[in-house]
């Protein structure tokens, strides 16, 4: 049996790309599931698809940069299914530009939404886990951290920001409170994001990385191997990348 049967699992971010088919392959694993991203309509496609192929799943509108709506996130997954047993921070923002472009406005919104956001989601599911001492918190990462390009460097920042406040969380709160916390770095991975991209050279870029990259479903893939592993087992970082890519 799965080691995710029953458990109540949060992923923000999920109404689409990664987030989305975490949530479909935790669900047929028996997880209940809490849909969480800013878009009504997809967070309502995903909630009835998962209850569809005979899930459980609720759903919530949530601005994961403000603290308030955090909690109340929080909440309303205890008050769905009375506990909290995985946390998947997904939700993020990847914008790229050069340092010359001083698009400090872009700079503001990935430190809200990546660095921020992961903190106020562990904020706000940390005492219910730190009281029934245990719980998974998985913070995706990227391959942006573990190395920078030029045009990536806040973005890559941020991801680097996850990757230490993860190891610093594995060693107190899964060596002192059973709290298994880990990361996912995926490489190259068409979600849509070269659509987002405002500059019409960055998205023709975009588009032209897009060739080599991997579906969501393969990172779900390893979301899952992750998350699956009994209780003394923490899988620290995954590195998920496409055969093609060579950085």
């Amino acid at each position: 049996m799965s080691h995710l049967n029953g458990k109540t699992a949060i992923i923000t971010g999920s109404s689409s790309g990664i987030g989305a088919a975490a949530a479909r392959a935790l669900s047929e694993r028996g997880a209940r599931i809490v849909v969480a991203a800013l878009d009504q309509d997809g967070i309502d496609g995903i909630v009835n698809e998962l209850k569809q192929s005979g899930g459980e799943a609720v759903g919530k509108v949530t601005d994961v940069t403000d603290p308030a709506q955090a909690k109340a996130l929080a909440q309303f997954a205890l008050d769905a299914f009375g506990s909290i047993d995985i946390l998947i921070n997904n939700a993020g923002l990847m914008l790229f530009s050069d340092w010359a472009d001083l698009a400090v406005d872009d700079w503001n919104n990935m430190i809200d939404v990546n660095i921020k956001g992961y903190l106020h989601m562990v904020a706000a599911v940390l005492p219910f886990m730190l009281e029934r001492k245990g719980g998974q918190i998985l913070n995706m990462d990227s391959v942006a951290g573990h190395q920078v390009g030029p045009a990536a460097g806040v973005y890559s920042s941020t991801k680097f920001f996850v990757q230490a406040m993860t190891e610093s969380m594995r060693k107190e709160l899964g060596v002192h409170h059973g709290i298994r916390v880990n990361t996912i770095s995926p490489g190259v991975i068409n979600t849509g994001w070269a659509d987002k991209v405002n500059d019409p050279a960055g998205r023709e870029a975009a588009k032209e990385l897009n060739k080599l990259a991997i579906s969501p479903q393969d990172i779900a893939n390893a979301v899952t191997y992750a998350l699956d592993q009994p209780e003394n087992v923490t899988v620290n970082d995954l590195i998920i990348s496409p055969t093609k890519q060579d950085w």
